[in-house]
């Protein structure tokens, strides 16, 4: 054989071994190993979480019973106080009109009293001879009365008006005092500031606000298509936001009857007792969490959510089962409770089956998977 002859021949065994290592290296590249999983027996618990935030049971605003001038403030925010004890004092600036208005009351009613002791005197005599039946006399003897005690009304509004307190000598009025024991959270206005007492047309001045800090309560809210599930007396856990690594216990004791939309949502209300450590001191208002179980079942079998495929068309849920080496059968899936780890499974597969692990692979090669299975 000739030189050159040798030289060919080598050249074509090198192209074809290089052909046959290409032809093997692109058929091990069709051929796509899945590993597989099987469905197993677990605990699943469903959660929600409400955001909100923790509130005092028991807080109340104190109100001037009288319009004036703050004089005094004798405590200050974050004061503990028992119920009766001084806040602060008022001094009444008169209403010069008030007072014109009060004086002529009391003027109105001296004359109304004079007349009616006059006609009292008279009929007195009459009853006395016998002129008169009883009941004449009594019905003249009930205006005389009476016109007395308007007189006494109309003299304490006149000092109420004039000076804060009525000629008895009480001063109640004047005096800002605790109506429960607790803790000051906010005094909003200073000495020197004018307030105003609450009727029927203002609100009035709050002077003071205070709350048993004792007794504290999850206030939050919850989306409409979860609140169906909660039940009243559940135990939810609370999360502050400012105190870390710590859940306090609590009792959900109010689930709203109406909800309000929010951006599109409806929300309903939501309240629990907090069960309060001791060692840990939570101020009012502290934003808080709440994780609230909405279902819970245990020995079930699942699949870890992963696993699962849906229809383009009917977007039913699905999973591939092994079949045999490298083949796989679609099973339809009728699904349970989820905690978007794993899912309950109700049917479709068994305990022992082995369910496909999808890799990664391109879009077509799934398309393929999907219409040969």
């Amino acid at each position: 054989m000739s030189k050159r002859a040798k030289i060919m021949l080598s050249i074509i065994v090198i192209l074809f071994a290089a052909a046959l290592i290409w032809f093997g290296k692109k058929n091990r590249k069709n051929i796509i190993q899945y590993e597989t999983e099987k469905p197993f027996k677990t605990s699943i618990t469903k959660k929600t979480v409400a955001t909100g935030k923790v509130i005092p049971l028991e807080e109340i605003e104190i109100k001037p019973q009288i319009t004036g001038i703050i004089d005094k403030i004798l405590l200050f925010e974050g004061d503990k106080v028992k119920k009766g004890d001084l806040i602060a004092t008022v001094r009444v600036v008169p209403n010069e009109q008030s007072l014109i208005s009060a004086k002529g009351r009391v003027n109105n009613i001296k004359l109304r009293l004079d007349n009616a002791a006059i006609s009292y005197k008279r009929n007195k005599q009459l009853f006395d001879k016998g002129v008169i039946a009883r009941s004449a006399y009594e019905t003249v003897e009930l205006t005389y009365n009476q016109a007395k005690q308007d007189l006494k009304n109309a003299q304490n509004d006149y000092q109420i008006i004039k000076k804060g307190f009525s000629g008895s000598g009480a001063s109640a009025n004047t005096n800002i005092i605790a109506q429960m024991s607790g803790t000051i959270l906010e005094i909003p206005v200073k000495e020197g500031d004018q307030v105003i007492q609450s009727n029927n047309f203002n609100a009035g001045t709050t002077i003071a606000s205070i709350a048993d800090m004792s007794k504290m309560i999850f206030e939050g809210k919850v989306d409409e298509s979860e609140v169906g599930k909660l039940i009243n007396g559940a135990m939810i856990k609370v999360s502050i936001g400012a105190i870390e690594g710590v859940k306090f216990p609590a009792k959900l004791n109010f689930i709203a009857p109406k909800g309000t939309e929010e951006g599109g949502a409806v929300q309903f209300k939501i309240k629990a007792d907090v069960t309060l450590n001791n060692n840990i001191f939570i101020r009012a208002g502290y934003s808080a969490n709440a994780d609230i179980i909405l279902e819970e079942k245990d020995s079930i079998l699942a699949i870890k959510e992963a696993l699962l495929r849906f229809d383009r068309k009917t977007e039913e849920p699905y999973v591939e089962v092994r079949t045999a080496e490298n083949r796989f059968k679609r099973r339809t899936l009728k699904l349970g409770t989820s905690d978007n780890v794993n899912v309950e499974v109700l049917e479709g597969v068994s305990e022992g089956d082995e369910i496909k692990v999808w890799n990664k692979v391109s879009k077509s090669d799934e398309e393929n998977d999907e219409e040969n299975d």
